[in-house]
């Protein structure tokens, strides 16, 4: 169940982040869900492997290159989702970093932590 709620407070925040950033786009809620679904399973599998491979410019620039690699793979999910449209690459890094900061937050408020 817990899960569920953290999908769908993803999917609202994706939603909230085409609200702000007039270069990404969301066109209905079902994308969003999708988009989210798959920000996931992209984030779950292949950015590690791409953190490991990135390891010596990340430790160069004190771990700033993971903002470039979550900007990628935001723009790479839009690639290929049907109605999530990012306008290039400054937008897919900014939305990005607004997705995390939102779905952080919303998440901290809205889910119930286990004990």
């Amino acid at each position: 169940m817990r899960l569920l709620l953290i999908w769908l407070v993803n999917a609202l925040s994706l939603l909230a982040v085409a609200y702000l950033l007039p270069s990404v786009s969301v066109a209905s809620f079902y994308v969003a869900v999708v988009t989210a679904f798959l920000l996931a399973v992209v984030n779950t599998v292949i950015r590690p492997v791409l953190v490991l491979i990135t390891l010596p410019i990340n430790i160069l620039t004190l771990g700033l290159f993971t903002l470039v690699i979550n900007g990628l793979l935001f723009w790479f999910v839009a690639s290929f989702v049907e109605g999530f449209r990012v306008a290039g690459f400054w937008s897919a890094l900014g939305g990005a970093l607004l997705y995390s900061l939102i779905s952080t937050f919303a998440s901290w408020l809205l889910v119930p932590r286990t004990p």
